[in-house]
């Protein structure tokens, strides 16, 4: 999809429904084949059908939220026009099969916008449908592209912000993902407790509120999004268990 300069929708079904597809890879053989997917991949997902945004991810080190890579796990973030759309695509389509085949194991979020403001490579990828509901657990996707000069300020907040990521409790997935190493950020978390959620992210005296707000005050980024989803599904494993707690996607899933 080219970058629309506008920041607009490119397409009346853009980004209805997102997907998040991560697979871990065991050898040094299966990584190298990942590696050179990145640049592989790239045209064959691009042409699946209904495929309105996608974006090929790898992630950091250290549960992700560290600056050297993670050279066992990547990711495709894509958009589609319906949660049956997506669903089909991401099972059937050659492409997500090759990744599953060299992988041992994956996992799937299925997600619809529910919030979003800013932009990603000019476009705004995200169509924002049905309000928010209360049942389902709370998605966040946060993407910043830091400008050179302040690298170094960026990555001297992490580990304090990491330090109050909460263990446990409404937090039940957390990942640091990139587009590039140190340069396109990606933070992508699941909560079932939006109070946790607004504690950590919002609470202006903590680690992350005063991160962002030196981010806003200094212009350490060139771009910015933000969006929150409501998680509709979840197929396969991460780190030998389902992602979510039983029950939790109720009859979202």
């Amino acid at each position: 999809m080219r970058a629309q300069p506008s920041g607009r929708l490119s397409g009346e079904a853009e980004g209805r429904v997102a997907s998040l597809s991560l697979f871990r890879f065991p050898t040094l053989y299966d990584k190298h084949w990942a590696l050179w997917q990145m640049l592989l991949s790239r045209p064959k997902l691009k042409r699946l059908p209904g495929i309105s945004f996608m974006r090929m991810v790898g992630h950091g080190s250290r549960e992700g939220f560290y600056p050297w890579p993670d050279f066992g796990v990547y990711g495709v973030l894509a958009g589609w026009p319906s949660l049956e759309h997506a669903r089909a695509q991401v099972q059937g389509a050659p492409v997500f099969a090759a990744y599953r085949a060299h992988a041992c194991e994956s996992v799937t979020f299925y997600l619809r916008p529910t919030r979003a403001r800013g932009l990603w490579g000019g476009d705004a990828p995200f169509a924002v449908g049905a309000p928010e509901p209360l049942e389902a657990p709370l998605a966040v996707l946060t993407r910043a592209a830091i400008r050179p000069r302040h690298l170094l300020n960026f990555w001297r907040r992490t580990p304090g912000i990491r330090a109050t990521i909460p263990p446990g409790g409404g937090l039940c997935f957390k990942a640091g993902l990139g587009e590039a190493p140190w340069f396109n950020q990606i933070t992508f978390t699941i909560w079932t407790d939006r109070a946790a959620l607004r504690a950590f992210a919002h609470d202006p005296a903590g680690p992350h509120g005063a991160a962002a707000e030196a981010a806003r005050r200094n212009g350490w980024f060139a771009e910015e999004l933000f969006a929150r989803f409501a998680v509709e599904a979840c197929e396969g494993q991460w780190n030998g268990a389902p992602p979510l707690p039983q029950g939790a996607l109720g009859a979202a899933a």
